[in-house]
């Protein structure tokens, strides 16, 4: 993270596409928990979903009454993301199975007296750096992996194929952005396409209306890299396997502020890996929003089976315009940090999640968590 009293210094971040897949992955799993929470809003689900060359593997355990096609949401799921070409080595056509379970009833019991599904410490973050406070690295890596499937999606761009990455480096001075120093784009193609067009394109179509409307200008021709092997044909699975919950950094901050131990996606809200870290974003958020600070930082931590945290910590890292006193006494106005306090504040037994699944869980304005109270 850039400190607050360094003279000049960068910072990097990535994302990626919603074809790349670890992204696949994460939006079945999301996929299959929003089915479940929207027949039976106390549903449990730990959903790990695998890809691989023609494999689709479902994993982990569920509690629930409603009646669930898995197989029928996996195969949904990948013709949305604009897998249906056979002779890309994966497709609804890919060998399927499912090995969930029922959940454990050792997990179960703690869950049901409104204890936290699981141990873990989650971090949430906010900075005066976007309109969202999010950081700025992330912030703009996301806007062009949405802008990549968005161009591939309206075939404004018609050679782009499903996955996809983008990294962004940001020069700060005085603890301030002041410019993109380095952009780097990976995206599949087709064969009828040169690198020299996908190049010209991505410039074009991609990455100039991004920086436009951070309102930042394209960095040198040669700080630009397309495609860093040259070409790439395949996308998704068949050239590199998926697993729920490896974008851990890409979901949070980029790399910006610390992040807990655990993932997110395919978790329903009774395990704080994933409502926890919702919970401290919200607070951070709220701090900055209120000009408490102009950067935070909440930790938190549970323990399995009890409903409190064990360790709630706000650090501002100098910018604080009131005592820390004063800031738990917000942090404790604003939200009940109980698992079942959580739950209820920002209302999470709702199908909320597949929207989560790319581009970042933090930063959207219409999730419940990104709200800033009156």
């Amino acid at each position: 993270m850039p400190s607050n009293n360094f003279i000049a210094d960068y910072f990097t971040s990535e994302s990626v596409a919603s074809g790349h897949p670890d992204k696949i992955c994460d939006s079945i799993s999301d996929a299959i928990l929003d089915a479940a929470i929207a027949l039976d809003k106390n549903s449990r689900t730990g959903i790990e979903t695998i890809v691989g060359a023609n494999r689709i593997a479902l994993f982990g355990e569920i509690k629930t009454t409603a009646n669930i096609n898995f197989e029928a949401i996996v195969k949904d799921k990948i013709t949305k993301l604009g897998y249906v070409r056979p002779e890309w080595g994966f497709s609804t056509e890919s060998e399927f199975s499912n090995d969930v379970h029922r959940q454990s009833p050792e997990i179960a019991i703690g869950v049901d007296q409104d204890g936290a599904g699981d141990q873990g410490m989650m971090f949430g973050f906010a900075v005066k750096e976007t309109s969202d406070l999010m950081p700025l690295p992330i912030a703009i890596a996301h806007s062009l992996t949405k802008r990549i499937d968005e161009t591939r999606e309206k075939k404004i761009l018609k050679w782009l194929r499903p996955d996809g990455k983008a990294q962004v480096t940001v020069y700060y001075q005085n603890g301030k952005p002041v410019s993109i120093e380095k952009v780097v784009i990976a995206v599949a193609h087709s064969e009828d396409i040169t690198a020299n067009d996908v190049r010209s394109d991505v410039i074009k179509d991609i990455i100039k209306p991004v920086l436009e409307n951070y309102e930042f200008d394209l960095p040198k021709d040669e700080d630009i890299i397309i495609n860093g092997t040259g070409l790439w044909h395949i996308p998704g699975p068949e050239s590199d396997a998926g697993l729920t919950g490896r974008k851990i950094v890409v979901d949070t901050y980029g790399g910006y502020a610390r992040v807990g131990g655990g993932a997110f996606s395919g978790k329903d809200p009774s395990k704080v890996d994933r409502s926890g870290a919702y919970a401290a974003r919200y607070i951070a958020k709220n701090i900055v929003a209120h000009g408490l600070a102009n950067k935070c930082e909440v930790g938190l931590a549970y323990v399995i089976g009890q409903p409190k945290p064990l360790m709630q910590t706000i650090d501002t890292f100098g910018t604080e315009t009131v005592s820390q006193k004063s800031l738990h006494d917000f942090k404790d106005k604003l939200i009940d940090t109980s698992v079942k306090g959580i739950i209820d504040k920002l209302d999470l037994r709702r199908p909320i999640y597949s929207k989560t699944s790319v581009y970042g869980h933090f930063g959207k304005a219409d999730l419940p968590w990104e709200v800033v109270e009156k």
